[in-house]
């Protein structure tokens, strides 16, 4: 009875290492892919909380409400191995009557710390897009050195793509008339892909991609890339979107409101 357990275990060991064997290129494949796709390209900030992408040299967040009270001398003041916030973008309105409730606190402090600001408005596709372009100009007086106004379309609410194309370019256009520079569009990867696409090729494009790599995965240029939801920054009590800027000093020059 005692040879013939010998026997099983050391048959199940061989089996084992045969398996292994067999199995060890896939895992290493695995391993690498794993690798490649979320580790090259970037390098991990503990003060930061995330993997910052490499290859970017301007930085930035976005805020809202959510963020609670920005101390945002503390948040432009930190740098971390050549990286500090250089812009932010703030949440300003939505739909045709929401003003966010922390914007004019954020806009006025952020300026006085030196960050770059641009302010967005959170695209209401069932709401009038001429009510909600003129209710974003009411509350925004952009000025010069401020980005371009920002349009920030997720959703659609039950609207089919001809109408939310329909209403992003009645506001695009309305806004872009107002301010006399071309608005930023602001949208996720698929979302893009799925509802806007080439169409829109013409505004620069602030995209969301998360796990992507060392860029985000669309098919046309872009400007803003946010990378992460889940950043840390000083003078900012919860978590925070991180973004890169895609080009030099005297490409995001360019983009500024004159």
């Amino acid at each position: 009875m005692a040879n013939s357990k010998k026997k099983g275990t050391s048959f199940l060991v061989i089996l084992f290492r045969l398996f292994l064997l067999i199995m060890s290129p896939v895992i290493i494949y695995i391993g690498y892919y794993i690798y490649r796709e979320f580790n090259v390209g970037f390098i991990h900030y503990r003060e930061f909380g995330i993997r910052i992408p490499k290859g970017y040299t301007i930085h930035g967040v976005d805020i809202s409400h959510h963020n609670g009270v920005v101390n945002w001398s503390a948040l432009s003041s930190m740098k971390v191995d050549k990286i500090q916030m250089d812009f932010g973008f703030i949440k300003a309105t939505e739909g045709k009557r929401m003003i966010d409730s922390k914007f004019y606190q954020n806009w006025l402090r952020a300026h006085q710390s030196g960050i770059i600001c641009g302010a967005y408005h959170y695209f209401r596709p069932e709401i009038s897009a001429q009510k909600q372009a003129d209710h974003y100009i009411r509350v925004v007086n952009l000025k010069s050195g401020d980005l371009p106004p920002v349009l920030d379309v997720e959703e659609t609410n039950g609207q089919s793509v001809a109408a939310i194309q329909k209403g992003v370019k009645e506001w695009l256009d309305i806004v872009e008339r107002h301010y006399g520079v071309t608005p930023i569009l602001y949208t996720g990867a698929v979302f893009y892909k799925n509802y806007l696409g080439k169409k829109f090729d013409k505004y620069p494009l602030w995209v969301a991609h998360y796990h992507s790599g060392n860029k985000p995965r669309i098919g046309r240029k872009w400007h803003f890339w946010q990378h992460s939801e889940n950043g840390n920054v000083n003078g900012v009590k919860h978590a925070v979107d991180f973004n890169v800027f895609n080009g030099t000093k005297q490409d995001f020059d360019k983009l500024l409101k004159e």
